[in-house]
């Protein structure tokens, strides 16, 4: 087996984490580039994608700490509209810092719990 890298062993060490303090909620997946970030929120028993959000569909665009906040606002609204209002945050390999930090104080204030 090739050896992981870094990013590899903490995606892999954090969703580990969340699969044993879960509970059957949906997750709030966050993935970030140079230019964008997105988030989607998956039902994992069901394996499917309920309500995702990324700077491609928002007004704002770019990749900065207010483009992630707008991000935020728009993944829990289309939360409401799915019916969710818990989820377990899966920052993925991504350090919980800047922009993935405003993704989820946006998603938080919004009224998305996690």
């Amino acid at each position: 087996m090739a050896k992981l890298s870094l990013f590899e062993r903490r995606r892999r060490r954090v969703r580990t984490a969340l699969r044993a303090r879960a509970g059957g909620k949906p997750r709030l997946s966050v993935h970030r580039t140079g230019r964008h970030i997105y988030a989607q929120i998956i039902d994992d028993a069901a394996g499917r994608t309920v309500a995702a959000a990324s700077t491609l569909g928002v007004k704002v665009s770019g990749a900065n700490v207010d483009a992630a906040a707008e991000v935020g606002k728009a993944i829990a609204d289309a939360a409401k509209k799915a019916g969710v209002t818990t989820v377990v945050f899966d920052r993925g390999g991504f350090l919980f810092h800047g922009r993935v930090k405003a993704l989820a104080d946006a998603a938080r204030a919004s009224g998305l719990e996690f």
